[in-house]
Order: structure tokens, then C-alpha cells, then sequence
């Protein structure tokens, strides 16, 4: 009897954890799911059935935003990964002095606060502002760079501010998985001959390979849906040659005249990139579960 009643109560707690997973992430995906077949707004909504599919493949407004995510995710995701994964190696050093002011430093602008630095970048990188003010101090560049007036240098922009936000982020979690891997094979490395860029490539890498699995993947999600950066730093601009999906689905829902039902078309485009990237990465760590 007491072990019915002690699994009554296990049951209980698990019935109300699936209750609202269920409440707060499945039935706003359902909703948002029958939501893009339909065109409108409130209670003028209609069914279109896959116009809304249709329209994407000549919007150019949507083509310009995919473009922008792509190019984001191809080239940021694999530079802060590999950011992260040397600054963990050098902050693991038993040697380095210093070691928590480093760890807090790098890893302090991930619990800054989205739109506050968003606007510290905006400033930074402004014509007038401290990035021009250095690279021309030292005569690194002849005049000043309109950054965020500039379609490629705005771009540059918005990844130099997501790497510098992330970075610290990814090196938590090889930091912490370097530190459970035993000294002794590092040293039995050493012994045999082994340079430190192989064991970087031999040890390191093989041991990191389920986080750098989870960091790829988790990185590539928060990549697709960018928004912050983008909104406080450039707005989608200069034209549209900065704006990403995310923003597009904003603009669409309160900027523009609003289309509820498209922007959750929009939306799902998301949802299929995020599916696809994390087959393909799953696949390609040969991870076959």
C-alpha cells in the first residue's frame, strides 16, 4: 500500500512537469503549425491552405533574411567554437597564473545583458567611435569605416558581437569536461614524444567530442534565431543587408501590416533548418544513435 501511494505521488509530480511541457511548448508549436496555413489577423484570419509556402519561395524580403542567418551560422558558429576550445585548453594549463580572472573575464559577457551591450556595439562600432578612433590612431586603415552603414562591414559587425557575447558561454563546458579528463594520459603523451598540437588533436579533441557536439548544435539553434544583436545594433540594415528570420517574423507580426499567418511560416522555416543542421552534425560526428 505505502508503495502504491509513494509511486501515486512520483506519478503526480511527473504528470504536472508533462502538463506544462505540453501547455507551454507543445501546443504553441501545434497552434503556430495551423496558424501558418492560414493568412490575416485576429479574428480575420483565413484559410490558404500552402500559399504561405508558396509566397516564400518569391519573397525577397525572406530570401535576403535566410541568406543573412546562413551566412551568420557558416562563419560565426565555427570561429567561436574554435575560440572556445583553445581558450579552455590554455585556461586549463596547471601553470597559468591568474586562472579565475581569466575564466571571469571571458566568460563575464554571457551574463551581460542582451541590449545593453547590443547598444555598447552600436556606439563601438559607430563612425565616430572607439574601434575607428583606434584602427586610425595606429594607421591600420586610411579612413574611417562606416560600419554600420556598410552591408559587408555591418555583417562583420553583428558576428564580431556575437562572439564576443558566446564565446565565454561554449569554453564553460570544455573547460569543465577538460577537467575531468585524467592528467596521466596527457603525460603518458608527453612521455611518448607527443607535441602539444598532438595532443590538442589526438586527446583533446576526441575527449571533447560529445560537447563539442552539444555546443555545435546548441550554437546553431541560438545562431537561427538571432534577434537582439540585429534589432539594437543595425535594425536589418543597411536596406536589408543585416536583417535575419527572426527579425523578418517581428516585422511581420508588429512592424509591417501585420500577417500572423505567414510570419509563423516564416517561423517554421526555423524549426526545419534547426531539425536539418542537427541530423547532419549528429551525422557527421558519426554519432549513430
Amino acid at each position: 500500500m505505502r508503495f502504491l501511494k509513494r509511486k501515486s505521488v512520483g506519478w503526480f509530480f511527473i504528470i504536472i512537469a508533462v502538463g506544462a511541457i505540453c501547455l507551454f511548448y507543445f501546443y504553441p508549436m501545434i497552434q503556430a503549425l495551423l496558424l501558418s496555413f492560414q493568412s490575416g489577423m485576429g479574428t480575420n484570419l483565413k484559410y490558404v491552405g500552402l500559399d504561405n509556402y508558396a509566397r516564400l519561395i518569391n519573397d525577397p524580403t525572406f530570401i535576403a533574411a535566410l541568406t543573412n542567418t546562413v551566412i551568420y551560422l557558416l562563419v560565426q558558429v565555427p570561429i567561436m567554437i574554435i575560440l572556445a576550445l583553445l581558450f579552455s585548453v590554455l585556461l586549463n594549463d596547471a601553470t597559468l597564473k591568474f586562472k579565475g580572472f581569466f575564466r571571469t573575464a571571458i566568460f563575464l559577457p554571457c551574463v551581460t545583458s542582451l541590449v545593453a551591450y547590443s547598444v555598447i556595439f552600436k556606439y563601438l562600432f559607430g563612425t565616430d567611435g572607439l574601434i575607428n578612433m583606434f584602427l586610425l590612431k595606429f594607421s591600420i586603415i586610411p579612413e574611417a569605416i562606416n560600419w554600420l552603414a556598410d552591408p559587408f562591414w555591418a555583417k562583420v559587425t553583428i558576428i564580431i558581437a556575437i562572439t564576443w557575447r558566446w564565446t565565454g558561454y561554449n569554453m564553460i563546458f570544455y573547460l569543465s569536461a577538460l577537467q575531468n579528463v585524467d592528467r596521466s594520459i596527457y603525460e603518458a603523451a608527453k612521455i611518448d614524444g607527443a607535441s602539444a598540437f598532438q595532443q590538442f588533436f589526438q586527446i583533446t579533441i576526441p575527449m571533447l567530442k560529445p560537447i563539442i557536439l552539444f555546443t555545435s548544435i546548441t550554437s546553431t539553434i541560438g545562431t537561427l534565431q538571432i534577434f537582439d544583436e540585429i534589432m539594437n545594433i543595425t535594425k536589418g540594415g543597411p536596406g536589408n543587408a543585416t536583417v535575419s528570420i527572426s527579425q523578418y517574423i517581428y516585422n511581420l507580426s508588429f512592424k509591417y501590416t501585420p500577417d500572423f499567418g505567414y510570419a509563423a511560416t516564416v517561423s517554421y522555416v526555423i524549426v526545419i533548418l534547426i531539425v536539418l543542421l542537427s541530423i547532419m552534425q549528429f551525422k557527421l560526428a558519426g554519432d549513430k544513435k
